[in-house]
């Protein structure tokens, strides 16, 4: 069982940047494809990135693309989530998540840390 703890939410200014870490324990991360979700208040949870096990295979969601960037570091057995250009529309809790098939479904994916909450202000 791998566990996970996400940090680096914050309140920034609209244009700012943010990067969140997702910290893992139980398990090596390694072997897992790692993911960022986000959810909104009043909406679902969607999905903003994920990363192969070897950091080599990227994918984002349009609303994302160009402006956030996801890496890892298997040593330290942990991911990031950098955020740049934050837009007000970006405001959501953020959540780390692990699995074993590369999907923007949530349900591919076992483990779940327990959100940071991110604020954009305009």
């Amino acid at each position: 069982q791998v566990q996970l703890v996400e940090s680096g939410g914050g309140l920034v200014q609209a244009g700012g940047s943010l990067r969140l870490s997702c910290a893992a324990s139980g398990r090596t991360i390694s072997g897992y494809i790692m993911a960022w979700f986000r959810q909104a208040p009043g909406k679902e949870r969607v999905f903003v990135a994920s990363i192969g096990w070897a950091g080599r295979n990227f994918e984002y969601a349009d609303s994302v693309k160009g402006r956030f960037t996801i890496s890892r570091d298997n040593a330290k057995n942990t991911v990031y989530l950098q955020m740049d250009s934050l837009k007000p529309e970006d405001t959501a809790v953020y959540y780390c998540a692990a699995g074993v098939v590369r999907s923007s479904s949530e349900r591919q994916y076992a483990h779940w840390g327990q959100g940071t909450q991110v604020s954009v202000s305009s």
